[in-house]
């Protein structure tokens, strides 16, 4: 059923405000998944901030050229379209519909929008690829954290080892020789550097 121009008015500012606030915005065709699949990938899509929003090609252009993002060619958007709007992690949504691809043939990322630049489909897939924000903050802290594991469980329980490092380190810093102020006193002035001649 075709839309009124008053509800392609309000689409077109539904999806611009939404392109608008997301950290990323991915382009996927959808062709082809039932009523069920698509249900269950708003859910899973949810769960991570982010959401999807079946349109029109021409509606999606002009909500991209208001919200001032470069221009979306035609070919960027073959069949039909979704857009998938990351509102937190730029990575999520990607991220949530290329792990649903695999299952789902119908899902296959096209295109996208990143930091204010149009992403091929090679770059929407490398987006939906990087490990989210949460997961590189863990596995650093559990690169930091391996060295105090590996001395906690020397020490017994990991509590324990840990205070004992803890000690450790302030015992260290105590034993350290403080500059006395006699020392200070006691120290060579340096003259200051003579003025230069003047001409």
């Amino acid at each position: 059923m075709a839309l009124s121009r008053s509800q392609k008015a309000i689409q077109i500012t539904e999806l611009k405000d939404k392109m608008s606030k997301a950290s990323s915005v991915i382009f996927t065709q959808y062709l082809g998944l039932t009523v069920a699949d698509i249900t269950k990938l708003r859910s899973a899509l949810r769960k991570e901030h982010a959401e999807m929003q079946v349109a029109k090609k021409s509606l999606i252009q002009l909500a991209a050229k208001e919200a001032k993002v470069p221009e979306i060619k035609d070919e960027m958007l073959p069949g039909g379209i979704a857009c998938i709007f990351s509102m937190k992690e730029p990575t999520s949504g990607a991220s949530v519909a290329f792990t649903f691809g695999k299952t789902h043939p119908p899902i296959k990322l096209i295109g996208g929008i990143f930091s204010g630049k149009i992403l091929s489909q090679t770059e929407a897939n490398d987006l939906a690829t990087i490990p989210s924000k949460q997961i590189l903050l863990a596995t650093f802290a559990s690169m930091c954290m391996s060295p105090l594991v590996s001395f906690a469980s020397a020490c017994g329980s990991p509590l324990t080892g840990f205070a004992r490092l803890l000690s450790e380190i302030a015992k260290n810093k105590a034993e350290a020789v403080p500059v006395s102020t006699e020392t200070v006193a006691a120290a060579p002035e340096i003259a200051a550097p003579a003025a230069a001649p003047t001409v």
